[in-house]
């Protein structure tokens, strides 16, 4: 286990990630799919809210992230036009189905049936730009995602209590952008 100041390191590393992905939103590289990160910003807010209700210290920062930056980039991308992927009738969908498991998430008096609710909402967010991700790998900069896989790793690292209500969040998170990553670099690795 790392000490808990160590925590801090994924600000900046944050920080670095999100100027890579919005540099490319400004030069058109980058579209994201306004679904998912509209709704990334909900459910980690809430996942920290529980988390420190369970308990959880410093090793939520990297949750608090995973909402920060997107409500950063749904900002950045309605002020800046042309720059956000086109909705279809999947991304809805997959958006109500998140939008329902962050109701149940909130309505829940159970620690660990709300992370669940939690978790079930992010990837049902997720969906749509996995699916981006896979057929259109060129719309996407992979910073965000490697920053997600190296500051959740670290939050689980710094963690005292293992308990499933602090630590499921953060290790949903890195098997979600590890996907996500391989997503983005699969045709280059295998064709």
């Amino acid at each position: 286990m790392l000490p808990s100041y160590i925590i801090y390191i994924t600000v900046l590393t944050s920080v670095v990630g999100y100027f890579f992905y919005f540099r490319d939103i400004f030069l058109g590289k980058t579209k994201p799919n306004l679904v998912s990160w509209f709704l990334w910003l909900s459910g980690p807010f809430l996942g920290v809210f529980f988390q420190l209700k369970a308990g959880a210290g410093l090793s939520v920062i990297p949750v608090f992230l995973a909402g920060f930056g997107p409500l950063l980039v749904v900002l950045f991308s309605i002020f800046r036009k042309n720059t956000y992927w086109k909705l279809n009738t999947f991304d809805v969908i997959c958006g109500v189905f998140s939008i329902l498991a962050l109701v149940l998430y909130v309505l829940t008096h159970n620690l660990a049936v709300a992370i669940i609710f939690a978790i079930l909402s992010d990837f049902f967010a997720f969906i749509p730009t996995f699916q981006k991700g896979w057929k259109f790998p060129e719309t996407e900069t992979a910073s965000v995602y490697l920053v997600g896989i190296f500051n959740n790793v670290l939050g689980l690292l710094i963690i005292h209590d293992w308990s499933f209500t602090i630590y499921s969040f953060g290790l949903y998170l890195v098997v979600a952008n590890i996907v996500m990553v391989y997503f983005l670099y699969h045709k280059k690795i295998f064709y």
